[in-house]
């Protein structure tokens, strides 16, 4: 199964747990098609929609690190922008393999006339107790700042195991 699947199915069915990592609050949110946005074939891994706060959510995970990002971003914010003039959008790319590339800090986009900025998470840098408090981000947790991702990996079973409800 590659990342971007698992990342996608994560997403969708627990919006509200990277709403509350991503916006600091549980929100319950609406996947959008990123085909609603074409003007031809968009690759954006999820692109989601708050109703209730009248602004888009865009989350890309990246494996590795990608020069192109930083256009991309911009691409897919004029996209959304044509779609939803009247929304606030807010673009997060979430780096999930460490790297020292600088590629990977870069949060802009620039040209003559024209910068477009997002956000950047670096996995390996976030506290993994933020991924231990909620069950779509317990997948993640190994991934973060950790001297022991085995013992992470163990506590994350323990976690999994607790879970009342089996489907999820």
């Amino acid at each position: 199964m590659s990342y971007d699947i698992l990342c996608r199915f994560l997403i969708d069915e627990f919006s509200r747990d990277f709403a509350t990592l991503l916006m600091g609050k549980p929100i319950d949110l609406t996947i959008l098609s990123p085909k609603e946005l074409s003007v031809e074939p968009i690759r954006a891994d999820s692109l989601i929609l708050f109703p209730s706060e009248d602004s888009v959510l865009h989350i890309e995970f990246q494996t590795d690190p990608d020069q192109k990002i930083p256009f991309r971003m911009a691409d897919y914010r004029l996209r959304g922008y044509r779609r939803f003039r009247e929304k606030d959008m807010r673009q997060v790319v979430i780096y999930l393999r460490k790297t020292n590339s600088p590629l990977v800090h870069q949060t802009e986009f620039i040209l003559p006339q024209m910068t477009h900025r997002f956000e950047v998470i670096r996995l390996w840098e976030q506290p993994t107790e933020l991924f231990l408090n909620a069950p779509g981000l317990l997948p993640f947790a190994a991934l973060t700042r950790t001297e022991n991702p085995e013992e992470v990996l163990n506590e994350v079973a323990q976690l999994i195991e607790r879970i009342d409800n089996r489907q999820q």
